[in-house]
């Protein structure tokens, strides 16, 4: 079963961010990970908004995967990357029965 990723993102330095998402994307994609969208301008139709700019969701062919991708040496390492450049919440989801 297939898995995806959320992040909720508030980009601090727009360029190191671009070298950040320019490099996960490629890493991801070695993991069987799809974009399946990029949205700005959040509109809340219940509740309260976080403080973020916009949202990215990817799939990955299962969540065992998306650990993989998270939790490998490669990503590791883009991860100050990532810190230095947005402040991200990141959540992953396993697809139901």
């Amino acid at each position: 079963m297939s898995a995806i990723m959320i992040s909720q993102i508030k980009v601090t330095n727009p360029e190191g961010f671009q070298d950040y998402l320019r490099q996960t994307k490629q890493l991801a994609g070695t993991y069987g990970a799809k974009l399946l969208f990029q949205g700005k301008e959040p509109v809340a139709l219940h509740g309260q908004l976080s403080n973020h700019q916009f949202t990215v969701i990817a799939e990955f062919p299962s969540i065992e995967k998306l650990m993989d991708w998270y939790q490998s040496v490669e990503y590791q390492a883009l991860v100050p990357l990532r810190d230095s450049a947005s402040v991200q919440v990141m959540t992953a989801y396993d697809e139901m029965p």
